[in-house]
């Protein structure tokens, strides 16, 4: 299998790299794909040291698999590009994940409608991985109307440049700014750019991406976003309206026995996820759950996961996997 990984000098790049060795993905030949002026740059990949080459060599390589974390603008002019020489390529921008005529997958959801005509597949925002994660078997059996989300979401999901300028106000250096104010003791409601109607790109692809992922258009959800000051891992207070009514102890057990979540849920033990635990692993922890007191057949629950690998680079390798698995590529 020949895999290129486009985008493989940046944050999620350098963790798609991690999970691809991890998970012992069946590589027989690994282009590392950059932008011109990372061109020629030096990264190892199980023990190996490999040269960082151009998209127009890439795409000349004709590489069966191409893994893209390198921005909407990138994915739109290159992807195209790659498809038409015949490799697959999955997405980790936004850039194709509202296109009518690609898939938006999250393979322990909707794997299944994959076929081989798929050249370009998108991978979903991080904060709506996560989210439908926990709310798939929800939804299977009691029927979502309506969901309403705030995030807490970690500055590695902005980048790099983000990073930095947290650890330099935690330093005390002044230094380039990510965000218009400083992020440390802080929570910014302002993730992404705003749109029109008032609410972020963030939060908008929260509202959407769902019902694309679920192929239902039947509930609705509305997201408030803001960015903490914490390195790794986005959290996530969700109230998720039902059409039918459920018994907690049922819902504990459903999420307990659903492959890719952990149940942690236990105030007398002050069990409950958090972003320093879920930090490098792939698994989305779900705990806090409780009846909404104030309306009939609405849950409340609290969804933590790392953002830059189930959220970004694990559920990349996953589609990947499933593709080799299904003899799709």
């Amino acid at each position: 299998m020949k895999v290129a990984v486009v985008g493989a000098t940046g944050m999620v790049g350098e963790v798609m790299l991690k999970v691809l060795a991890e998970r012992n993905f069946p590589v027989s030949e690994l282009l590392l794909v950059a932008s011109e002026r990372s061109v020629g740059k030096k990264l190892k990949y199980k023990d190996k040291e490999y040269t960082v080459i151009g998209l127009a060599e890439a795409v000349a390589a004709k590489p069966d698999i191409a893994i893209f974390s390198a921005g909407g603008e990138t994915s739109l002019e290159w992807a195209p590009k790659f498809a038409e020489a015949g490799t697959t390529v999955i997405d980790n921008s936004s850039a194709w994940r509202m296109d009518p005529t690609k898939k938006l997958v999250v393979p322990e959801i909707n794997a299944n409608e994959l076929t081989k005509a798929d050249k370009i597949i998108a991978n979903p925002n991080c904060s709506t991985i996560q989210m439908v994660m926990a709310l798939a078997p929800l939804h299977k059996t009691y029927k979502m109307k309506r969901v309403v989300v705030s995030t807490y979401q970690s500055v590695s999901g902005t980048g790099v440049k983000a990073v930095k300028q947290m650890e330099n106000e935690i330093a005390g250096v002044d230094g380039e700014m990510a965000y218009p104010y400083p992020i440390g003791r802080n929570a910014l409601p302002h993730c992404d750019v705003f749109e029109d109607n008032g609410y972020t790109k963030e939060e908008m692809k929260l509202a959407r991406e769902p019902q694309k992922i679920f192929n239902d258009k039947t509930f609705s959800v509305t997201a408030t976003a803001v960015r903490i000051p914490t390195s790794g891992g986005h959290s996530e207070a969700v109230n998720v309206e039902f059409e039918k009514d459920f018994d907690l102890s049922d819902v504990r057990k459903m999420l307990h026995e659903t492959p890719g979540i952990v149940l942690q849920d236990n105030t007398d033990t002050n069990t409950y996820p958090m972003p320093i635990y879920a930090h490098d692993k792939d698994d989305v922890f779900v705990g806090r759950l409780r009846r909404d007191e104030t309306q009939p057949n609405t849950l409340n629950m609290w969804i933590v996961a790392d953002n830059l690998r189930k959220g970004a680079a694990t559920n990349t390798i996953q589609i990947a996997e499933y593709l080799v698995e299904n003899k799709l590529v």
